[in-house]
């Protein structure tokens, strides 16, 4: 028995013009400029978050982080840093871990939503109709967002349970 497999010719395209057709979120000077398609592709998300749903859900995100950082960043700025990335951290490939962190936070508070608001969001692409599951799922992401915001600060992380 043989089988030949005749699926459509591969179509190879030229990259966008534009390096992130999906845009950025800047929430001024002071914070790392959100790439959406780097979002996308971080946190594994497939074509059917359209970029609206991306958008609104990332913004979210990002006033979030920033509102959990204010007081901190009342501080860092009374030291004389202009940006987050001027805050001395260990430095990673050339960029600062605390802008890593808060990179972190932002997709993980991101897909939490989109986990939350929207049924069936999961990297490959089938439905997942399980409730609990995606409940688990956000609640863990908004834990690594909740760490990472900590990690920034350089306070202590801490999860209890009452039991």
């Amino acid at each position: 028995m043989s089988l030949i497999a005749n699926g459509p010719p591969l179509v190879v395209t030229s990259p966008s013009e534009d390096p992130s057709p999906l845009g950025t979120l800047n929430a001024g000077p002071v914070w790392p400029v959100i790439d959406l398609a780097k979002l996308r592709d971080t946190v594994a998300l497939d074509g059917a978050v359209t970029a609206e749903r991306l958008t609104h859900a990332a913004t979210t995100a990002v006033a979030s982080v920033v509102q959990d950082l204010a007081t901190w960043w009342a501080t860092q700025s009374a030291a004389g840093h202009a940006t987050l990335a001027d805050v001395p951290a260990l430095a990673i490939n050339g960029q600062s871990v605390k802008v890593g962190q808060f990179e972190t936070a932002v997709y993980a508070l991101t897909r939490a939503s989109l986990l939350e608001r929207y049924a069936g969001i999961e990297a490959t692409g089938r439905a997942n109709n399980g409730a609990e599951i995606r409940a688990a799922q956000a609640n863990e992401l908004r834990r690594d967002a909740f760490w990472a915001v900590r990690d920034i600060q350089g306070t202590a992380r801490m999860t209890s349970e009452l039991i």
